[in-house]
C-alpha cells in the first residue's frame, strides 16, 4: 500500500458553457474530491491548495470538548464583541456619518476575523453556526461591505484547522475493523479538505477506483454535545454576525440535524438514494457510495473532479446562468418532485464538471415530506399569484401556521407576506437574483424591523414548512452569489402547473424522468 503526500495545484479559472448541450467546463484535468462534509467540506482543496490556506502538522491542536471549555470559548467571543461594539458606538457620536459607516464595516469585518479565529478552533456545532452566517448574514449590509464580510466568513468553509493523521488512521482502522494498508491500495496522508465535524481524503480501492474518504474527528460527538448543550451562547454569537437569525426555531433545527449528521451510515443511506434517483441525470451527478467502507464515522464515495462554486462566482454570465439553474433545479425539484431534499446547499457542496455537469455533494442533512403535505404548501403558493387572500390565509392555518380565527392575522396581510417573499418568480420575466435582492427577502422572512414583523412574531413554524423554507432561503442566496437570470415563474410553472418546460435544461430534464410531474407523485 502506498501513502502518499500531498501536493498543491492550482485551479485554472475560465468556465464557459453557454447553455446545456455541448457544454464544457475549460479546466485542467486538477483533481477534487467529491465529497464534504458541509459548507467546509472540500472547499479547501477545491481552490487548489492556495498558499493562504491554514494547516496543521501531525501535532495539531486539540479540539476542546467540555462543555465549560467550549461554553468559555462561545462566551469569550460573545463578550468581547458586545464590548468592541458599545466602544464603536461611542465612537461614533463624534464622527461623521461616512466615518460611522466605515467605523461600523471595520468593526464587523475584524469580528468575522475573531470568530473564524475562535469558532474554526472549536469545530463541530460551534463552527457550522459560523459558516451558516457565512452566506445567509445579510442583513441588508452595502455590497461593498457585504463581500468582504463573506469572505472573512467563508475562511471558515476553506480553512478549517487539521487534525493529525495518526489520530484519524486510528478512527478508520477502528471502524473498518483493519489496517489501512489492506483497505486502499493507496491512501494519501494529507487530507484534501477539513471542515467541522471531520476531514476528507484521496485514496484508491484494490479495484482501482478513486475515492474520497470522509473521517469523524476522533472525540467530536463529544465536542457537538457540549455544543447542543451551550446552544443558547453559540446561538447569541452567531446572531452578531447574522442578526436575522431564529433563534428557538435555529435551536430545534440544529439539534436535530447535527445529530443527524454524526452518524455517516446514515448519510450512506441518503446518498444512495439520491444516486439511485438520480443516476444517468443529463447535468446532475451524484457521487456512488462505496457501502462496503461505510461506517458511523467513516463514509467513503467515488472521487469527483470539477471546479469549485468560487471560480463558478468568476465565470461568464451564461455560465453563472446555467449553474444558476442548475442548483435550483436540484434543491427546489427534489422537494417538489420527490417530496426528499438535501438541506445543505452551501457553496462546498458542488462541484461544476468538465462536461457541463454539477455534482453534489454532502447527503448528512437531508428532509422526507409527504407529498400531501408538499401539495398543501403548493397551493397556497398558486392562491398567492392569483390574489386570492382568502385561500392563501385558509391554506396556512391548515398547515399550522396559525389559528384560522386569530385576528392578528389578516387575510390580506398574510397574502402581502407571502407575495413578498415570492415575488422573484411572480411574473412571466427574466429576473436577476442578487445578494441584496436576498438580503431583502431574509428581512422580510424574520427580521424584527420589518413590517410583517407583528404578525410573524406570532406564527407557529411547523418542522417541516421550517427546514424546507430554510432550505429555499439558502439556495437562493448561493444563486444570489452568482448573481443569476432566468425566468423563475417558468420553472416554477412546472411544479405549480405542471407547466412544459421552456429553458433548454428543462427540456432536458423532462426528457430524463419522462413522466408528468402528477403522475411522478402518483407513483411516488
Amino acid at each position: 500500500m502506498i501513502v502518499h503526500e500531498h501536493t498543491d495545484r492550482a485551479l485554472p479559472v475560465d468556465l464557459v458553457p453557454p447553455s446545456f448541450g455541448p457544454a464544457t467546463f475549460e479546466i485542467d484535468a486538477d483533481r477534487v474530491p467529491a465529497l464534504s462534509d458541509d459548507a467546509g467540506g472540500a472547499a479547501a482543496e477545491r481552490r487548489g491548495g492556495s498558499p493562504d490556506r491554514r494547516r496543521l502538522s501531525e501535532g495539531a491542536k486539540s479540539i476542546p470538548v467540555g462543555r465549560l471549555r467550549r461554553a468559555a470559548k462561545v462566551g469569550g467571543l460573545l463578550g468581547g464583541e458586545v464590548a468592541r461594539s458599545y466602544a464603536t458606538k461611542a465612537a461614533n457620536v463624534v464622527r461623521s456619518e461616512d466615518e460611522r459607516k466605515a467605523a461600523n464595516g471595520h468593526r464587523r469585518l475584524a469580528a468575522a476575523g475573531r470568530m473564524v479565529d475562535v469558532l474554526g478552533q472549536m469545530k463541530g456545532g460551534a463552527m457550522k453556526m459560523g459558516q451558516m452566517a457565512s452566506f445567509i448574514d445579510l442583513d441588508g449590509l452595502p455590497p461593498e461591505e457585504l463581500d468582504g464580510f463573506q469572505t472573512k466568513l467563508a475562511e471558515l468553509r476553506d480553512s478549517a484547522p487539521r487534525a493529525s493523521f495518526r489520530d484519524m488512521q486510528r478512527v478508520i482502522e477502528q471502524d473498518l475493523g483493519d489496517r489501512i494498508s489492506s483497505l486502499f491500495a493507496e491512501f494519501d496522508r494529507d487530507a484534501v479538505a477539513a471542515a467541522s465535524i471531520g476531514q476528507v481524503y484521496r485514496a484508491r480501492l484494490h479495484d482501482g477506483r478513486e475515492v474520497a474518504v470522509k473521517v469523524q474527528y476522533p472525540r467530536i460527538a463529544v465536542a457537538v454535545r457540549a455544543d447542543l448543550q451551550n446552544l443558547g451562547l453559540l446561538l447569541r454569537a452567531a446572531k452578531r454576525f447574522a442578526p436575522g437569525l431564529d433563534a428557538r426555531a435555529t435551536a430545534s433545527e440544529v439539534r436535530e440535524r447535527i445529530t443527524e449528521e454524526l452518524d455517516y451510515e446514515h448519510e450512506a443511506q441518503a446518498q444512495r438514494a439520491f444516486a439511485r434517483r438520480w443516476r444517468g441525470h443529463p447535468f446532475i451527478v451524484i457521487p456512488d457510495v462505496v457501502t462496503d467502507l461505510c461506517r458511523e464515522r467513516v463514509l467513503v464515495t467515488e472521487w469527483v473532479d470539477g471546479v469549485s462554486f468560487d471560480r463558478a462566482k468568476e465565470a461568464p454570465q451564461a455560465t453563472r446562468d446555467r449553474v444558476g439553474e442548475i442548483i435550483f433545479r436540484f434543491f427546489f425539484g427534489s422537494l417538489y418532485r420527490f417530496g426528499h431534499f438535501s438541506g445543505d446547499p452551501q457553496p462546498g457542496n458542488y462541484l461544476m464538471l468538465p462536461d457541463g455537469r454539477v455534482a453534489f455533494l454532502d447527503f448528512g442533512m437531508t428532509k422526507t415530506i409527504p407529498f400531501r403535505r408538499i401539495e398543501a404548501e403548493l397551493d397556497v403558493l398558486r392562491a398567492a399569484l392569483a390574489n386570492d387572500a382568502a385561500a392563501v390565509h385558509a391554506g396556512l392555518a391548515a398547515l399550522g401556521f396559525f389559528d384560522p380565527n386569530d385576528r392578528r392575522f389578516d387575510p390580506t396581510h398574510v397574502l402581502a407576506h407571502v407575495r413578498a417573499l415570492n415575488a422573484w418568480y411572480a411574473k412571466d420575466e427574466q429576473f436577476t437574483l442578487t445578494p441584496d435582492y436576498v438580503s431583502r427577502l431574509v428581512f422580510d422572512a424574520g427580521d424584527p424591523r420589518s413590517e410583517y414583523w407583528d404578525m410573524m412574531k406570532n406564527e407557529t413554524i411547523p418542522p417541516d414548512s421550517f427546514f424546507a423554507s430554510r432550505m429555499h432561503v439558502m439556495t437562493l442566496a448561493v444563486i444570489g452569489q452568482l448573481r443569476a437570470t432566468a425566468n423563475w415563474h417558468r420553472v416554477m410553472s412546472e411544479w405549480l402547473y405542471g407547466s412544459t418546460p421552456s429553458s433548454p435544461l428543462g427540456e432536458a430534464e423532462a426528457e430524463f424522468f419522462g413522466l408528468p410531474l402528477a403522475q411522478l407523485q402518483t407513483a411516488a
